[in-house]
């Protein structure tokens, strides 16, 4: 996750990325992935998520909402930061 959001509209035409079927997608640019790639991959299971109720600052809430679909994930990126930056 970026440290602050881009501001910029992204000029990618989402309608048309999703209406090309995985088989029409040109990956000839996608460089294949050797045995060295397979070596150091780590399986990364998500972790148990946890239901609670959390009191937050209305503006703060409001925020995070207007960002759209998956508000509460990136709630949870932000804290994850916070948590692991004060850990080291």
């Amino acid at each position: 996750m970026n440290a602050k959001p881009s501001k910029k509209r992204s000029k990618t035409d989402w309608r048309k990325v999703n209406a090309k079927a995985d088989a029409e997608i040109d990956t000839s640019d996608i460089p294949p992935l050797g045995p060295d790639f397979f070596k150091s991959a780590v399986l990364r299971m998500p972790m148990a998520k946890s239901s609670i109720t959390v009191r937050l600052d209305s503006d703060v809430l409001q925020w995070f909402r207007q960002q759209g679909s998956g508000y509460q994930t990136r709630i949870n990126a932000v804290l994850r930061t916070y948590m692991d930056a004060h850990l080291k």
